[in-house]
């Protein structure tokens, strides 16, 4: 893992700049589902279990950015944990279908989904 040093000297893990936003419509590099991004975790904030789950030759690297995305694939809708060396842009132009999107953001501009306005009384 790449480290700096703090002012204190102790070691703090390099953190990766998220490639990717807010709302914005990804696709998986290797398996077929694509979503839109509803949080960014600056590096791996999962449990071991889950980690350990994935095989190793495709485990990613926990010091990048993970992403949690309102997915999609052929057969249903889900909430996913991707890598940022896993997602790539989505260019389809096309809507996701999930049913979490109403809640969070509004209507799908072609590039992305902007958050929906906080209303306070």
């Amino acid at each position: 893992m790449n480290m700096d040093t703090a002012a204190a000297g102790t070691p703090v893990p390099r953190v990766a700049k998220a490639q990717f936003g807010i709302g914005e419509v990804v696709k998986h590099r290797h398996f077929e589902f694509r979503g839109v991004i509803f949080d960014i975790d600056p590096v791996f904030a999962n449990s071991d279990e889950w980690y350990e789950s994935i095989p190793e030759a495709m485990r990613p690297r926990k010091d990048q950015p993970f992403y949690h995305l309102l997915a999609e694939n052929a057969d249903s809708s889900y909430v996913a944990y991707v890598s940022q060396q896993n997602l790539v842009p989505d260019d389809s132009e096309e809507p996701v279908d999930h049913p979490g999107i109403a809640g969070m953001f509004d209507e799908f501009d072609g590039v992305r989904y902007p958050l929906k306005a906080v209303r306070k009384h």
